[in-house]
């Protein structure tokens, strides 16, 4: 095996390739048929005009053309980038919350972390389900009985309230796995620099900000990235709660690039705005975790 190393081309020994190829060779091309395979493939085809089956000609750049020409995906791509703002900041801001709440000597803090961290056991679709009954149902009865003007009707149904009720079960879901995360950054904080400032005076806020936060800012660059990437990708949850209704207002991306190419059959540029999904949420997390890693402590 020949591989680039420091500018130097380097000769791994026939030995260490076969040990190599022994231990990664089957998670390798599981990978490579999984991941790589699809994605050239998909790549290749926003070249041509690719009806879903078969592909008679290349195109050459229509698709992506006709994908920047269509308004709605600037509109759609538009309302994502809020929505993935709007819950990278609430769901870190809750999650990191409930990792203190947890990481303190509350005796019941075992059950708080089973509690808080279940809403992310439970699949996309029947979250949707379940926070669309209690929308659309629940919150509207007991608004009528004790008159809640702010639930009296459901937001699944105002273009404005929708995005509110989408953010709201998407922190619900997601705060729960993040708040493991920062638990892992919040327990890996040795205990002589937190008694160090015990005893230097200073207060639990003090210590919150001037040591802990920036200790454990590799469990943010990781909390962050994970949430961005699961806000750009957001599918399921979309799809079962709102439908990206009403009237299209709430359509994220990855809705409106199936729609775009299963139900209106435009599978070429589908899949262009796809690849240029993919860009954009690539840039956006090389951008985080760049900008992410400058606040590291080395410890």
């Amino acid at each position: 095996m020949i591989f680039l190393k420091e500018g130097v081309v380097q000769v791994i020994p026939a030995r260490k390739t076969k040990k190599f190829l022994k231990f990664a060779g089957v998670p390798l091309a599981i990978f490579t048929i999984v991941l790589v395979v699809p994605f050239v493939n998909g790549f290749y085809y926003t070249f041509t005009d690719w009806d879903g089956f078969e592909t008679t000609k290349l195109v050459g750049f229509t698709n992506y053309a006709d994908s920047f020409a269509d308004p709605k995906f600037w509109v759609t791509l538009r309302f994502t980038t809020l929505f993935v703002v709007v819950s990278l900041i609430l769901v870190n801001v809750v999650a990191f919350g409930l990792a203190l709440i947890v990481t303190s000597k509350l005796r019941s803090r075992n059950i708080l972390r089973t509690f808080f961290f279940v809403p992310n056991l439970i699949g996309g679709v029947v979250l949707g389900v379940i926070w669309q009954f209690i929308f659309n149902t629940a919150l509207v009865t007991l608004a009528n009985k004790y008159d809640w003007e702010l639930f009296k009707e459901s937001w699944l149904q105002d273009t404005n309230k929708a995005f509110w009720a989408l953010i709201i079960v998407t922190v619900w879901q997601s705060s729960g796995y993040m708040m493991i995360v920062y638990i892992t950054g919040l327990v890996s904080i040795e205990n002589d620099v937190l008694e160090a400032s015990q005893i230097d005076g200073a207060s639990p806020l003090r210590t919150l900000f001037s040591i802990k936060i920036p200790l454990m800012a590799q469990a943010f660059t990781i909390a962050l990235f994970l949430t961005l990437r699961s806000g750009f990708m957001a599918y399921d949850v979309n799809v079962a709660l709102t439908d990206g209704g009403p009237f299209r207002t709430t359509e994220l991306i990855s809705l409106h690039i199936f729609q775009d190419a299963f139900l209106e059959g435009d599978f070429g540029t589908g899949q262009s705005k796809a690849v240029i999904m993919f860009l954009v949420v690539a840039l956006a997390a090389l951008v985080q975790v760049t900008i992410s890693k400058r606040y590291e402590v080395q410890r």
